[in-house]
């Protein structure tokens, strides 16, 4: 199975296998936050999900797909904690080890979620190379399948279904706006909202301290950031290359949004909507707040993605 190749069919057989195992998340609206953005936003509550992310859904399809005999051995990937949760607690679903690789500067918050779901926490320094180069130690030591946080098929397909349930609830919608960090989840919802409503455009948005996918997306080529400095810790991935695939096919744009703007989204959708959401769950809507993206008059659907909050660092707290 090619992940470039994904299909709205693989999504919806996605749906029908997760369902016993995740949560239908609410969409929510709010009329203060509607007046001030002239527009009708739509949030779709991923950080509602099971282990508070919308990793839940790609984590559990990928598990659930595997052969008996795959499974028996367990599952491995690396993870900045919120999809290493998801698979930690697919694994307990299913009776199976699994070994999370964690950067060691992951929020102490996402590391203790993932080992209240059993699994085993590997620290590694917080670069690409060294996530990788972990995983392959513990998959040759134990034979664990790989499941990879972003490029894996059936975790695309998985994360495609919050865009599936997002434009059943909410037809008519525009735009769709959602995070980019290794593309998984824009993967998913770009191939769901192009096939629905081939006339809406999907625009995904990314912190300015982690540009990598915007910097691709003009070059056509895959450009890594030279730096990386974001308090979204959820996209400080590289885009993958079977998601920039994808991305390129499906994709109408990628903006980038600051690090001030991020916390004042952050700030506002807690005040507004009354839930927890996390940095890297705000980035969709502080591309509204701060006028990135051009919203007046439109229907809007925004991917909420987790609300994994470390609350003795909250941003906006001064010591």
């Amino acid at each position: 199975m090619n992940p470039s190749d994904l299909t709205l069919a693989d999504i919806r057989t996605a749906h029908a296998r997760i369902a016993p195992h995740v949560r239908r998340t609410p969409v929510l609206t709010n009329d203060e936050l509607n007046a001030a953005a002239g527009a009708a936003l739509f949030f779709k509550c991923e950080n509602l999900q099971q282990v508070g992310a919308f990793k839940a859904r790609g984590a559990a399809n990928a598990v659930f797909a595997l052969t008996d005999a795959d499974a028996r051995r367990g599952v491995c990937t690396h993870s900045s904690g919120n999809h290493g949760a998801a698979l930690a607690r697919a694994a307990r679903l299913r009776g199976i080890p699994a070994t999370i690789v964690m950067p060691a500067n992951a929020p102490a918050v996402k590391i203790r979620n993932v080992e209240s779901y059993g699994a085993r926490v590997a620290l590694c320094e917080p670069t690409q190379a060294a996530r990788e180069a972990a995983c392959a130690r513990i998959i040759a030591e134990t034979g664990a399948t790989l499941i990879h946080p972003f490029t894996n098929y059936h975790v695309m397909a998985g994360q495609g279904t919050a865009a599936l349930e997002l434009l059943e609830d909410v037809p008519g919608l525009d735009l769709v706006l959602c995070p980019v960090g290794g593309g998984g989840l824009l993967s998913g919802t770009a191939v769901a909202v192009k096939s629905l409503r081939p006339a809406a455009h999907v625009i995904a948005v990314e912190p300015l301290g982690a540009n990598d996918a915007a910097q691709s997306f003009r070059a056509g080529t895959i450009m890594p950031a030279a730096k990386i400095d974001t308090i979204a810790d959820g996209l400080r991935t590289t885009i993958g290359e079977e998601n920039f695939a994808i991305i390129r096919r499906h994709v109408d744009d990628v903006v980038t949004v600051t690090e001030p703007a991020i916390v004042a989204a952050m700030r506002q959708l807690w005040e507004n909507l009354r839930v927890v959401v996390e940095p890297s769950g705000a980035v969709p809507y502080a591309a509204v707040d701060s006028g990135v993206c051009a919203v007046r008059g439109l229907r809007v659907g925004l991917i909420l993605t987790g609300g994994n909050v470390d609350l003795d660092a909250l941003p906006w707290w001064k010591r």
